[in-house]
């Protein structure tokens, strides 16, 4: 039981450094129109209660609808959504 723990603990760790290095490639090759991102936690329009996270990601090309935005706007750091600083993220993407 106490192999099994540890494996489990090992294998969480792997799969959570793998997620946050994505993001972190995703981030340093914004404009890459080759490189698709996909994130676990990824809202879709369908189901209004997924709850969004602040989880590392900051550009329009990584959001999946204009509430998802939004939320990312007004509740996480560091985001690059408002060029013009009006309040109205990814404009050009999904709340334009």
């Amino acid at each position: 039981m106490k192999r099994f723990l540890v494996l489990a603990i090992i294998g969480f760790a792997a799969w959570k450094g793998y997620g946050e290095y994505q993001l972190h490639r995703a981030a340093a090759n914004v404009g890459d129109e080759t490189i698709e991102v996909v994130s676990p936690a990824v809202e879709t329009r369908s189901d209004p209660t997924i709850q969004y996270r602040c989880d590392g990601r900051t550009y329009c090309s990584q959001m999946t609808s204009c509430a998802e935005a939004n939320y990312f706007l007004q509740n996480c750091p560091g985001v690059k959504m408002d060029g013009n600083h009006d309040g109205v993220p990814c404009e050009r993407q999904w709340c334009g």
